[in-house]
């Protein structure tokens, strides 16, 4: 074998990178025991380990790089939340909203109907909303002005009354942009803040839709509120950190010594037999830490909850570094201190405490920044505010801004924001910059200090610049902040995935089994059907390919949900199929009478053009599910393609290089077992003779699906269709009926119910439509009302209690969300025909066999689409047409048209080697010699989805259940629909052309 030496180091670094990246994984799972250990089932305590440990280097590489936990955990791969449960969610902001809040007239009828046509057209269509909505308000009169509606005080910089429509609409676009990436940053700081270990937020291709993954939370409705709350931004006064500075010692001073009279009272107490004798005084202070201990009890951030983790904390200045010179001496401005990450919550325990609190000024409150100080993320600024009202609220909020937005100095160099305040914030706006020269005023959103400016002068006129940024970004974030006061971006939730942690706990044992089992039937196989010597050299490749798999995963910081371990182990059997193919051409160059040596080389060369054209056509329907799925489908499709990648390095290179050891060594190499070794050697089916017989076949199965179509329909899902879905457990057995009248009235219609697995699966359209921010509590709270009227749950259950203990899962799709999936997935399959029939014409040259392998797939697809749609709701499972079934439908066309093309190409090569022959009799020999290959890998294929079928969990058994169908009925078009149809097709022309010529 040439450039063995390359491809032994290559395969020898690629162990060593994966081997590298999954060290990570295995240093994160060991803190992550380290923290189970120490929170003995408490989850607060071990989120609060796990938090302190993030800055903590836990992993030293070799001497040669050092990694904290939070480096790790970025490298780690990551579980999907179908395997350790969280919610998933994606945000739609309301860019009509934002239109509207920009505009003039909220009651122009041109205005309003153009923004109504706008958001029909929307659903389906892929353009931008402002592009939709200046075409409808051109189609509603053409003859309008944009301007006249749009010349608003923000906006009277940049539109007047000569402003054309299409500049308009590209300022509307540019305001429009702005405040969607504010509403994109003010998710993630809240995000941050939440608590999360390992959050996702991404931007999402749609304009105005944002991802957001929790992994691991529990109580979705706060996070829901978190996510959909209205931004709250304030300026407020500040202190100087020389004027704090006095309260703080004293503040030090008193908790170190609470922590002292405890301690000593603890030892009083430990060497009286009565507490009677107890001090007073002692019992007073007793009395105060107590206080400030339940304080840290009570809050739920805090990172202490009982007196032996409480004892260990030193006082305030231990954790709070003052804001202070090396030589003692205070810095100027409002920021009194800085404290890691870890520490803010203790802090605020401390300075939240009545006891401690009181040593402050009434006026006093304190807020963290927003941005750390370093780029880890680590350190973060305590500010000291002011309170000037007599309510306690900020003497400014957003609403007063008119406009902001990203400039630079005089000088043209340094950037900075210009912000222009209304006539009523203006006013308050003088004083305040008035009374605080040489001071600085806060700039606070959601609580948190995003800028603190110092005030150069006086500022009248409500015009102003805030200088001293480090960044463009940062004086642009800043600018989409304070715009963000004028023009809310509401966001709201139309897509949402919840998976509570027992059914991921679920997933991941069932996953894990299914896998085992696969894997060592696949390895048991190949033994079996091949012998020890070419089955262990396949067996070694498939254990190499596996090791592949996770560590590129690893590398690539891919996430692996159920249906991307369900993608692995169905490459499994998948790649076995080159190892068949190979092992099939050896054989037949040995029974030529070639040496073991010169048949392993001839094997390989004459199996590469079968292997590869199989490989590429599953490999661009990977590609496409790829680019047009999301979620659970894109991690099928990541690791299907990663898959088969490696599968055909292992099997071509990796079982090469143990050949040429083996050889080397000069063992005897046996490619077929002895129970094997004969079977479907010498078959003789007439397959072309018999083709009319099986298009009558097939054509009475499309015709009882196409019926079955019109008479009982496709059970689509929520994903197609929108509406709402949650899967709940029940302490006692329910029948499906009970459950159905129990919800018919809460819902004004009886839901669509069914069992899934051992719990009831409940769906409902019910309110599908509205976008208030608590409808999905509310819709929960009537799910739980009607369960509990009907007793079918305890009626002392609360709905936290519910969401956490009965509700397993949940899922909401919104109509926007339904019309753009069901828009992808036709998509994807269109899209995915075209790609595989092109391959096909460019490799063969041929169109006939392109129109043969197109054919067969449409066969493919409308007989399992039938079976759906006869056995929807006989089988004990569910079987919906959703994303997940458009997955399995793709791999379906994947694995038909892997097996289609090696037919074909078998049949090229016949041809090409017996020209004399009939063409009927080359088509039949090249079926019949190709039969064993399909056998092994067909076989194979089955029996790994079997495995996922039986042991792979309720949630995917669905999408199993297609994928099994589908091989079936995938190698039997191969063999009896695609060949036939491009024989026929072939002949027909033939007949023409030679009519043409006579």
């Amino acid at each position: 074998m040439q450039n063995k030496g390359a491809i032994l180091t290559f395969a020898i670094l690629l162990a060593a990178v994966c081997m590298y990246q999954l060290s990570f994984t295995w240093v994160s799972n060991q803190v992550k025991k380290d923290a189970v250990e120490y929170a003995q089932g408490d989850d607060l305590k071990e989120f609060q380990y796990l938090d302190s440990m993030k800055s903590e280097v836990v992993y030293n590489f070799l001497g040669l790089k050092k990694f904290t936990y939070k480096d790790v955990q970025e490298l780690e791969i990551n579980l999907g939340l179908d395997l350790k449960g969280g919610m998933n969610v994606t945000l739609q902001v309301e860019v009509q909203d934002i239109i509207r809040a920009m505009s003039n007239y909220s009651d122009d009828e041109t205005f309003n109907a153009a923004l109504a046509l706008a958001q029909k057209n929307q659903q389906n269509s892929t353009k931008d909303f402002v592009v939709l909505f200046g075409e409808a308000f051109e189609e509603i009169d053409p003859n309008a002005r944009l301007a006249s509606i749009f010349n608003t005080l923000e906006l009277r910089d940049q539109v007047n009354f000569n402003t054309t429509n299409d500049e308009v609409l590209k300022i509307i676009d540019e305001q429009t942009s702005a405040a969607i990436d504010n509403a994109f940053n003010i998710i993630r700081t809240r995000i941050d803040r939440f608590g999360v270990a390992q959050p996702n937020i991404q931007d999402l291709q749609t304009k105005g839709r944002i991802l957001v993954e929790l992994p691991g939370v529990k109580d979705q409705n706060r996070v829901r509120n978190l996510l959909q709350g209205t931004a709250n931004l304030e300026f407020w006064e500040t202190y100087e950190n020389q004027e704090v500075y006095q309260y703080m010692l004293q503040a030090n001073e008193r908790i170190k010594e609470m922590q002292e009279l405890k301690s000593g009272a603890n030892v009083e107490e430990a060497e009286s037999d009565s507490t009677e004798t107890a001090d007073v005084e002692v019992s007073e202070e007793n009395s105060l830490l107590s206080e400030l201990e339940a304080g840290a009890a009570d809050d739920t951030t805090a990172s202490v909850d009982n007196l032996a983790a409480f004892k260990e904390q030193f006082p305030l200045f231990a954790i709070l570094n003052p804001s202070t010179d090396q030589t003692g001496q205070l810095y100027p401005g409002p920021v009194v201190g800085m404290a890691n990450a870890k520490d803010t919550s203790q802090i605020n325990t401390y300075l939240q405490n009545p006891q401690i609190k009181s040593l402050f000024p009434r006026d006093m409150k304190f807020a963290w920044t927003a941005k750390s100080v370093d780029e880890a993320g680590t350190f973060y600024r305590l500010i000291a505010l002011k309170v000037t009202t007599r309510d306690g609220k900020a003497p400014l909020d957003g609403g007063v801004i008119t406009d902001a937005r990203q400039d630079y100095d005089q000088f043209g160099t340094n950037p900075e924001v210009a912000m222009q305040m209304n006539a009523e914030g203006a006013k308050v706006w003088q004083r305040m910059t008035k009374e605080n020269v040489g001071k600085s005023i806060a700039i606070v959103l959601d609580d948190y200090v995003r800028s603190f400016p110092t005030v150069n002068g006086e500022i009248p006129g409500g015009r102003s610049s805030i200088t001293g940024l480090e960044s463009i970004e940062e004086a642009q974030d800043l600018a989409n902040v304070l715009k963000s006061g004028k023009m809310p971006a509401p966001a709201r939730i139309i897509q949402e995935d919840i998976v509570g942690p027992s059914l991921g706990q679920k997933a991941i044992n069932s996953g894990l089994i299914s896998f085992v089992i696969a894997f060592a039937l696949v390895l048991v196989y190949m033994l079996f059907f091949y012998s020890k010597n070419a089955g262990l050299a396949a067996n070694i490749a498939l254990i190499a390919n596996m090791f592949f798999i996770f560590g590129i995963l690893a590398s690539m910081g891919a996430v692996l949900t159920l249906p991307g371990i369900a993608g692995i182990v169905l490459t499994i059997g998948m790649s076995v199929d080159a190892n068949v193919l190979i092992y099939e051409r050896v054989q037949e160059e040995m029974r030529a009478g070639k040496g073991v040596k010169l048949a392993i080389t001839d094997g390989y060369k004459n199996a590469y053009s079968a292997i590869i054209d199989g490989q590429v056509t599953t490999l661009l329907t990977g590609i496409v599910l790829a680019l047009f799925g999301s979620g659970p489908i894109k991690g099928f499709a990541t690791t299907l393609i990663i898959g088969i990648l490696t599968s055909l390095f292992s099997a071509i290179f990796l079982t090469r290089l143990i050949f040429e050891w083996q050889l080397k060594k000069g063992g005897r190499i046996l490619f077929t077992s002895s129970a094997t070794e004969n079977w479907l050697r010498k078959t003789k089916i007439k397959f072309l003779e018999k083709r009319k017989m099986f298009y009558v076949i097939s054509g009475v199965f499309i015709l009882i699906s196409i019926g079955s179509f019109f008479v009982r329909g496709l059970n689509y899902g929520i994903d197609f269709k929108g509406g709402r879905s949650y899967i709940v457990s029940f302490e006692k057995e329910v029948e499906v009926g009970e459950v159905r009248a129990a919800l018919a009235d809460v819902f004004d219609a009886a839901p669509e119910v069914k069992t899934s697995g051992d719990d009831i699966k409940i769906t409902t359209d019910y309110k599908i439509d509205d976008n208030s921010e608590n409808i999905d509590n509310e819709v929960e709270a009537l799910l739980m009302q009607g369960l509990q009227d009907a007793d079918l749950i305890d009626k002392s259950v609360t709905l936290e209690q519910f969401t956490q203990e009965y509700q397993q899962s949940s899922q909401k799709v919104g109509p926007t969300i339904s019309d753009d999936i069901r828009k992808d997935a036709a998509i994807a399959i269109g899209f995915s025909l075209i790609i595989i029939f092109l391959y096909i014409l460019v490799r063969f040259r041929d169109w006939q066999y392109g129109l043969g392998a197109v054919a067969a797939l449409a066969h493919d697809s409308l007989i399992v689409l039938g079976i759906f749609s006869l056995l929807s709701g006989v089988l004990p499972f569910s079987l919906e047409i959703d994303q997940a079934f458009i997955a399995a439908i793709l791999t379906v066309l994947g694995y038909s048209i892997n097996d289609t093309v090696v037919v074909f190409d078998r049949i090229r090569e016949y041809l090409g080697l017996h020209p004399k022959r009939d063409r009927v009799e080359n088509v039949d020999s090249a079926l019949n010699s190709t039969l064993r290959r399909t056998f092994s890998t067909s076989l194979s294929t089955f029996v790994v989805l079997l495995a996922i079928f039986l042991f792979g969990g309720a949630t995917i058994r669905g999408f199993t259940f297609a994928l099994l169908v589908g091989v079936l009925v995938g190698t039997y078009s191969s063999l009896f629909i695609a060949t036939p149809i491009a024989h026929d097709t072939r002949s027909r022309v033939a007949k023409v052309v030679a009519k043409r010529k006579k």
